[in-house]
C-alpha cells in the first residue's frame, strides 16, 4: 500500500548559513514520500544559490519565491496553498529533524485517533554544536491546554489535511504557529497526541525575536486580542494565565542540559 504523502513547508529568509543542514535532515527521513515546499521571502544573501543544487537533483523539492519580504505567516500560507499532502508538517529553514521522526509520527496520524501529531526535541546552540535543552512532549494536549500555553513546538507538529482541512496562520508577527495549532485542535474531534521521543533540533539564535522572553508578553496578549479576538479584559486575563502557566507548569517539561 502506497504511503500517504507529507507536504514540508519551510519558510526562507537570509537562511545561507542553515539551510543546506535543514534540507539534508529532510532527505535523510526514514519516511520517503514527502514534497517540501522551499519558499523564499525575498532573501537577499545566498540562500537561492545554495537550495538550487537540492532543486536540480531531487525532485521532491520544489521552489516558491515571494517577490517582496512578507513574514514568516504569509510564506507558511503560500506553501499550505500547493501543498498536495495527506498531512501538512513545518521546519524553518534554521531547524532540524531527526531522521526517524516523519515515520513515527505518520504511524501514529495512521493508527490512532487523533489529526494532530507533535513530539519532543531539543534546543541546540547557534553553531548546531551543543544539545542545551530537552523540550518534553505532553503525552495528550487538549485546546483548553494550549490555549494556556503554547506546548506545540512547530517543528515538530503535523496535521491531517483529510480530516481537518488546510490550517492557515493569522498574518501576526510572532506566535503565528501557536495559532495555526489551536485552530488544528478546535476543530478536531481528538486531543493532539505527543511523540514523548525527541525527534527535531530547535536552534536558539541569539538575534531572534524569540529569544527576548520579556518582549513576547505583548505577543502573547495578540494572540488572545487579534488572533483569537477576545475582548481586552479576556485578553489580559489570558496572558495572566499564559504567565502562571509558563512559569510554574510549563518549565516542568523543560529539562537543561549540561
Amino acid at each position: 500500500m502506497k504511503q500517504p504523502l507529507v507536504s514540508i513547508i519551510t519558510p526562507m529568509f537570509n537562511s545561507a548559513s542553515f539551510i543546506a543542514d535543514c534540507i539534508k535532515s529532510i532527505q535523510s527521513q526514514s519516511y520517503k514520500n514527502w514534497e517540501l515546499y522551499l519558499i523564499d521571502d525575498a532573501s537577499t544573501d545566498q540562500t537561492l544559490q545554495i537550495v538550487q543544487p537540492f532543486i536540480e537533483s531531487d525532485t521532491r523539492i520544489i521552489l516558491i519565491k515571494n517577490a517582496i519580504n512578507s513574514g514568516a505567516a504569509v510564506a507558511r500560507n503560500l506553501g499550505i496553498s500547493y501543498a498536495s499532502g495527506d498531512f501538512i508538517a513545518f521546519l524553518d529553514a534554521d531547524d532540524l529533524w531527526l531522521p526517524n521522526k516523519l515515520e513515527i509520527q505518520v504511524s501514529v496520524l495512521l493508527n490512532s485517533q487523533c489529526e494532530v501529531c507533535f513530539s519532543s526535541y531539543y534546543q541546540i546552540n547557534e553553531s548546531g554544536t551543543k544539545k542545551v535543552a530537552l523540550i518534553n512532549a505532553l503525552p495528550k494536549l487538549t485546546y483548553s491546554k494550549l490555549l494556556k500555553s503554547n506546548y506545540i513546538g512547530n517543528l515538530t507538529g503535523i496535521y491531517s489535511v483529510k480530516s481537518l482541512g488546510k490550517i492557515t496562520s493569522p498574518n501576526l508577527r510572532k506566535r503565528q504557529d501557536w495559532l495555526l495549532w489551536l485552530q488544528a485542535l478546535k476543530v478536531s474531534k481528538h486531543p493532539a497526541i505527543g511523540v514523548l521521543e525527541p525527534l527535531a533540533h530547535y536552534r536558539v539564535r541569539s538575534q531572534s525575536i524569540s529569544a527576548n522572553k520579556l518582549g513576547l508578553v505583548k505577543y502573547n496578549y495578540w494572540v488572545y486580542k487579534k488572533g483569537l479576538n477576545f475582548t481586552t479584559l479576556q485578553s489580559v486575563w489570558r496572558t495572566t494565565v499564559f504567565l502562571i502557566e509558563h512559569v510554574f507548569i510549563k518549565t516542568r517539561f523543560i529539562k537543561k542540559l549540561d
